[in-house]
């Protein structure tokens, strides 16, 4: 760790970045560091991390000072690691986070996996060597007083620091710019899609007679898996009550028939995987969905928000009555015997949350009893109820 030093994460005119990788942490050795929990940086000149809560946090290490790298497999309890073995520390180096440390090596430790991808990227980088490139010799230039013009890389002091700041946010807003153009393209492709499907759509639903019924119903579903077609936007709605509105009524529309199809409850981490990935890429924040969930009930939809004692909040159709919920599982408890959550869940169908609160539902209720025990909770007819 010794061989690392402060830096405020920036680039080198000639240097480029190549590969990130999230969920890295460094150890000095086999020692536990402070850096925990970062973003592994490899540039064509350096290897960086940089802290994913401290963005001001940030460590680098010259690909010089790399001799050789290893990799170490994951183990049962145990992340993917690069062994990185360093050249010996030289005197008169920046200040780092560590002034001197006893190993020879650190070890870069992927807890989200991608190990052998940044492994071999930083195998092609060392062996390129970009940071030993000369640069091209400079020309001399006469004139009046017969001193040499200096080019702005070779210019020292402030105004030189500024030209290599200015150079780098060109080479920034560049990078930013070339993102978002292929971003916007393809959004407009998306659009594109979005139109062919309604075109087809009504083609089909015009031309009923010469298309089969079988026909007419395969590829209307195909339609409806490509998603929502103009979903709900604080563009088109505002951001006020209308949106939330609005967007209420969508994710009803949407839902009303997989959640009764699912026996009529769906947790809201679904509902959320379920929605955005109909609406493509316009995304719905957490805070959003909640708030158009919390008011389904008030404009009288076929969908409502609950939450149970557990803290687990599920949408669920109107219809759902919880004493016919109590009722069908004791009865199903009675018929089939003592029951796990799990148990429960693969006789209905049903996420096992979902099932493990229509058994505490129950059991409050009084129509069911638990027994706890190393096993697991298992629920058990209440027979001071029927047999008293």
């Amino acid at each position: 760790m010794d061989r690392f030093s402060w830096c405020d994460g920036g680039l080198y005119p000639d240097e480029s970045r190549v590969v990130e990788k999230s969920g890295v942490a460094v150890y000095d050795g086999q020692d536990k560091t402070a850096f925990t929990n970062g973003i592994a940086i490899l540039t064509t000149h350096r290897l960086m991390w940089r802290d994913q809560k401290n963005r001001n946090c940030v460590i680098s290490l010259p690909l010089s000072n790399i001799s050789s790298l290893d990799e170490q497999p994951s183990g049962f309890t145990k992340s993917a690691k690069i062994i990185v073995h360093l050249t010996p520390a030289v005197p008169g180096r920046p200040p780092g986070p560590v002034t001197y440390s006893c190993h020879n090596f650190i070890r870069l430790s992927f807890r989200e996996l991608g190990q052998r991808e940044f492994l071999q990227y930083m195998k092609e980088e060392i062996q390129k060597k970009k940071w030993e490139a000369e640069t091209a010799p400079i020309p001399s230039a006469s004139n009046s007083g017969g001193s040499s013009n200096l080019l702005p890389r070779q210019r020292a002091g402030i105004m030189g620091i500024e030209r290599s700041i200015q150079q780098r946010n060109k080479e920034t807003n560049k990078n930013i710019s070339q993102a978002f153009q292929d971003l916007r393209n393809l959004m407009e492709k998306a659009k594109e899609m979005v139109t062919l499907s309604k075109t087809i759509a009504t083609k089909i639903k015009d031309k009923q007679g010469e298309i089969t019924e079988d026909e007419t119903v395969k590829f209307k579903s195909y339609l409806l898996s490509m998603g929502i077609p103009n979903p709900v936007t604080k563009e088109t709605h505002g951001t006020g009550d209308k949106y939330y509105s609005e967007l209420a009524k969508e994710l009803s529309s949407v839902l009303a028939k997989q959640i009764q199809e699912t026996g009529g409850m769906m947790t809201l981490t679904d509902v959320y995987c379920r929605v955005n990935r109909a609406r493509g890429m316009e995304l719905l924040s957490p805070e959003d969905l909640l708030h158009a969930c919390q008011l389904m009930e008030m404009l009288r939809l076929p969908l409502r928000l609950r939450t149970f004692d557990s803290g687990v909040s599920v949408l669920q159709t109107q219809s759902q009555n919880e004493e016919e919920i109590v009722t069908q599982t004791s009865q199903l408890v009675q018929d089939k015997g003592p029951m796990t959550a799990e148990q429960l869940a693969q006789r209905l169908g049903l996420p096992v949350v979902l099932a493990r609160e229509r058994l505490l539902l129950t059991e409050k209720l009084g129509g069911l009893c638990r027994d706890e025990t190393i096993e697991g909770l298992k629920f058990y007819p209440n027979l001071f109820l029927t047999q008293a």
